[in-house]
C-alpha cells in the first residue's frame, strides 16, 4: 500500500499544497515552522480522521480560513482508494472514502494502516497512564473494529455512571437498581477489553523486545508489563467493593480505564533510570513493533511517518531504519528534517528510489 497523491487546502499553516509521491521514500526538508510536520500530520489525518498533534478539529484550520480539506489518492491491494477529510468551522467533520461519507468515523480506523514516529512520542514515557492506554488501544483498534466499538461503549457507560454518582451526591439520593444497570454493562465491556489487552501484549512484547535488540545490538534488557486491577478481581466485584469510595469521589475509581503499561530497563522504570538515548531507542522500538504487529494482521505494509527523526536517533540508526525499506520489511516512508544534505545522504545509502521536497 502507498500514497500516490496528496492535496491540502487551509490545513494548519499550509494555504494550498499538492504532492506526487515516490512509492518508497519521500523527504520533506526545510527550516523549522515551514510546515514539514504538518504535511506528515495531514497523512496521519487521512488514516485516523484526526490530527496526531492536535485532536481539536477547529485548531487544524488555517487561521485565515473557515475550512480545511485534505485529500489523498492511495493504492491498496492493487486498487485505487480516495480518502478525503474536510472540516468547516462550527460544523461536523466529514470523512469520505471514494466520495462516500462514513456514518461512523470508527469504521475508517485501520483501513489505511499508518504508524508515526515523532518527538512527541516522549509523552508515552513521561505522561500519565492515559497516554499509554491510548497507544495500546490505538494499535489494537487498527486491526479490530469490534474492540474499538466496545472501547467507545465502555467510555460512554462510564461517563453515564459518573453522571449518576454526581446526581446521587447532589440530590442526597441513591438508586441501586439504576446503578446496577451501569455496573453490569461496565463489567461485561471491561472484562472484554481487559482480555483483549492481555492477549495483545502477550503477542506484542516479544516483537518489541526483538526490535529493541536490533536497534541497540542487545546492549541492555528492557520490558513492558501490563498493570490492571482486573488481574486480582472481576470488575463486578471491584465496583461493589469500591461503591462507597465512588460515591464520595463522584466518579468510577476502578476499571479498565485505570489500566497502565510499565516501561522498564534492567528491571527499573525507564522514565527514571533510562538515559535520553535509551528512551529514544525504546520509543522507536515500540513504534516499529506497532508497525510489525499491524503488518502481520492487515497483510499490507503500513505507511511509516518519521517526523524529525534525527531528533530521536543518530544518522547510523536512522540509516538502519531506512535500509529496512530495501529488504521490504518496510513499505512507503515519509521523513521530515531540517537538513537536506543529511537526509539525502542517509536516503541515498538505502539504494532505493526517493523524492525530496524542499518546503
Amino acid at each position: 500500500m502507498f500514497l500516490k497523491h496528496l492535496s491540502l487546502v487551509n490545513y494548519k499553516n499550509l494555504d494550498s499544497a499538492s504532492f506526487e509521491f515516490d512509492t518508497k521514500i519521500n523527504c520533506f526538508v526545510g527550516n523549522n515552522g515551514v510546515g514539514k510536520t504538518n504535511v506528515l500530520d495531514s497523512i496521519y489525518h487521512l488514516a485516523f480522521g484526526k490530527s496526531y498533534f492536535n485532536p481539536i478539529t477547529s485548531q487544524n484550520i488555517n487561521h485565515d480560513a473557515d475550512f480545511f480539506v485534505v485529500e489523498g489518492q492511495f493504492e491498496k491491494l492493487q486498487k485505487e482508494e480516495q480518502i478525503l477529510v474536510s472540516a468547516k468551522r462550527g460544523q461536523k467533520k466529514v470523512i469520505k472514502r471514494n466520495n462516500k461519507p462514513y456514518e461512523k468515523f470508527s469504521e475508517h480506523i485501520g483501513f489505511i494502516p499508518t504508524v508515526i514516529i515523532s518527538p512527541a512520542d516522549r509523552d508515552l514515557i513521561i505522561e500519565g497512564s492515559e497516554t499509554r492506554r491510548k497507544f495500546m488501544d490505538g494499535v489494537i483498534s487498527q486491526s479490530d473494529n469490534v474492540y474499538l466499538n466496545k472501547l467507545i461503549q465502555y467510555g460512554k457507560i462510564n461517563a453515564q455512571r459518573n453522571s449518576l454518582l454526581k446526581y446521587f451526591a447532589a440530590n442526597h439520593s441513591f438508586d441501586r437498581d439504576t446503578l446496577e444497570v451501569y455496573n453490569l454493562q461496565l463489567s461485561d465491556l471491561g472484562q472484554y477489553i481487559f482480555e483483549k489487552r492481555k492477549a495483545f501484549l502477550e503477542e506484542f512484547i516479544p516483537i518489541f523486545n526483538k526490535r529493541y535488540a536490533d536497534i541497540t545490538k542487545n546492549e541492555e534488557q528492557v520490558d513492558i508489563s501490563f498493570k490492571s486491577q482486573l488481574f486480582d478481581s472481576s470488575l463486578a466485584s471491584l465496583l461493589e467493593a469500591n461503591l462507597q469510595k465512588d460515591m464520595a469521589l463522584q466518579y468510577t475509581s476502578v476499571g479498565t480505564h485505570k489500566d497502565d503499561l510499565s516501561f522498564e530497563i534492567e528491571g527499573h522504570p525507564i522514565k527514571k533510570f533510562g538515559s535520553q538515548g535509551q528512551q529514544k531507542s525504546f520509543l522507536v522500538a515500540l513504534k516499529l513493533a506497532q508497525f510489525d504487529f499491524i503488518k502481520a494482521i492487515s497483510k499490507v505494509n503500513p505507511i511509516l511517518l518519521l517526523d524529525d527523526i534525527f531528533d530521536k536517533l543518530d544518522e547510523q540508526r536512522v540509516a538502519h531504519i531506512v535500509a529496512l525499506v530495501a529488504t521490504d520489511q518496510l513499505g512507503q516512508i515519509f521523513i521530515s528534517d531540517t537538513h537536506a544534505d543529511r537526509t539525502e545522504a542517509v536516503v541515498k545509502s538505502s539504494k532505493q528510489s526517493y523524492k525530496l521536497f524542499k518546503l
